[in-house]
């Protein structure tokens, strides 16, 4: 994979300041996140990527999962 210089950020400003980096995956498209000078982590935009292709659909199916699973003590007490 060829890296865009100009879509690298440490892990450390990553971590301070995530907004800056969705921003620039929004524009560059993905952004790399180096960690002890390799990289490590990579943030896509699903709109543009052409690597992970998904319908809108998908992409709703893939948040709300997510978000299930991460509140799942709450949604079921609500269920109640």
């Amino acid at each position: 994979m060829m890296i865009d210089t100009g879509a690298i950020v440490s892990a450390t400003e990553a971590n301070q300041n995530f907004s800056k980096v969705a921003r620039l995956a929004e524009q560059k498209g993905r952004v790399v996140v180096f960690k002890n000078n390799r990289p490590k982590l990579l943030v896509i935009d699903l709109d543009r990527e052409p690597q992970i292709e998904m319908t809108e659909d998908e992409k709703l199916d893939f948040v709300a999962s997510r978000i299930l699973r991460e509140h799942k003590a709450a949604f079921e007490e609500l269920a109640k």
